[in-house]
């Protein structure tokens, strides 16, 4: 089972503790984000690792060295020389994949999600991808009809992103996306057309249309994403409840 770490970013909300750190090792309850997300997945089962670095990618690459990897395969995804964004960090890290479904997971999201149940379900519903929805509230939303990705929807400046013409986002289901999301070797055989820096999210919302993408809903999803600094605290207490 393999998965894919999103942690290249810059952790530009969380200075000035990643002046010094990348986001990936910035620590809650006593580990940094990356222990949390490597020991999350390999107790779900997943065995094989992609972690794309940018800033401060040495830190990165001796942390999991001092580490032994945590006893799984570990593959980095240099972007030292540019930050290519979640799509275009998929697409250089394609090679790594081969031919199985790969859980995607943002180093700075910590939730109590099965990840081997949402696994199992993408593969159930043979799925170009599949992604952890819930039902709470966020700035911005992807819109689905039956399940299915149609659209996304700016709740704050009122911008609404669709392949289909004459689109209302309001008979849609709208819903946050967790951070979390698998997919399958299918879904990158649109990435040549693309360049490569963009958004995973753009390249899903220009392919909707054409492949299935599909949301699991969990509403009594439990999550935090530990992006502010005024969010390290409250991700203590989550964990400790989560943990209970």
């Amino acid at each position: 089972m393999k998965a894919m770490i999103f942690a290249a970013g810059l952790g530009s909300r969380l200075k000035p503790l990643t002046d010094t750190r990348p986001k990936a090792l910035v620590e809650v309850a006593g580990k940094t984000l990356l222990e949390h997300t490597i020991l999350k997945l390999k107790s779900s089962g997943f065995d094989e690792i992609v972690i794309n670095v940018h800033h401060f990618a040495g830190q990165i690459v001796d942390f999991l060295k001092r580490n032994d990897n945590f006893g799984v395969t570990i593959h980095i995804s240099d972007e030292t020389e540019m930050l290519l964004e979640t799509g275009g960090g998929i697409k250089k890290a394609a090679h790594f994949f081969g031919n199985e479904p790969v859980l995607i997971h943002n180093v700075d999201i910590l939730s109590d999600v099965d990840l081997y149940q949402l696994w199992q379900q993408h593969i159930d519903n043979n799925s170009a991808a599949t992604l952890l929805v819930s039902n709470r509230k966020s700035s911005r939303n992807l819109l689905f009809k039956e399940g299915r990705l149609a659209g996304w929807k700016n709740n704050n400046t009122g911008e609404v992103k669709s392949p289909y013409a004459d689109f209302d986002s309001d008979k849609y289901d709208a819903y946050a996306f967790s951070g979390i999301h698998v997919i399958s070797p299918s879904l990158l055989k649109y990435m040549s057309e693309w360049g490569t820096k963009f958004s995973i999210i753009d390249y899903y919302l220009s392919i909707c249309d054409k492949e299935s993408i599909l949301s699991v809903v969990k509403n009594d999803l439990n999550l935090i994403d530990v992006g502010k600094i005024d969010t390290l605290a409250k991700a203590e207490d989550f964990l400790k409840n989560v943990h209970k």
